[in-house]
C-alpha cells in the first residue's frame, strides 16, 4: 500500500484544515487507516483511526470533539478535518494503514506509513 498524504499549512489558532490521504496499491477497504503526528522532541502518537470495513472511529482524547476522519472508499482516500485548532496540534501529520481499528492505536500496529504532512498552528 501507498500512501500520499496532502493538505497541511499555517493556520491560526481556531482555524480549521483538511488532511487528505490517497491510498493505492492494495484494496483499500481491506485495512484501517488512521492519522499520527509528531511534534518537534516527542514522540510520534496516535491520532484517530477508522475501520476499513465498519467505518468505526477512534480518537485520541487531546482531538475528541474537534477532528473527524472519515474515508470515501471509492476514492481511495481517507480524510482527517481538524476544526478548533491549537497551538499543541503544531506536528508533523502522518497517515497509516493497519490489519484493524485496534491496531492503529500505536505506533507498532501500522503496517504502511505515508509521507508526512506539516502542520503549523500560530497563537
Amino acid at each position: 500500500v501507498q500512501l500520499q498524504a496532502s493538505g497541511g499549512g499555517l493556520v491560526q489558532a481556531g482555524g480549521s484544515l483538511r488532511l487528505s490521504c490517497a491510498a493505492s496499491g492494495r484494496t483499500f477497504s481491506n485495512y484501517g487507516m488512521g492519522w499520527f503526528r509528531q511534534a518537534p522532541g516527542k514522540e510520534r502518537e496516535f491520532v484517530a483511526a477508522i475501520s476499513g470495513r465498519t467505518g468505526n472511529t477512534n480518537y485520541a482524547d487531546s482531538v475528541k470533539g474537534r477532528f473527524t476522519i472519515s474515508k470515501d472508499n471509492a476514492k481511495n482516500t481517507v480524510y482527517l478535518q481538524m476544526n478548533n485548532l491549537k497551538p499543541e496540534d503544531t506536528a508533523v501529520y502522518y497517515c497509516a494503514a493497519g490489519p484493524t481499528l485496534a491496531s492503529l492505536r500505536s505506533v507498532s500496529g501500522v503496517m504502511y506509513w505515508g509521507q508526512g504532512t506539516l502542520v503549523t498552528v500560530s497563537s
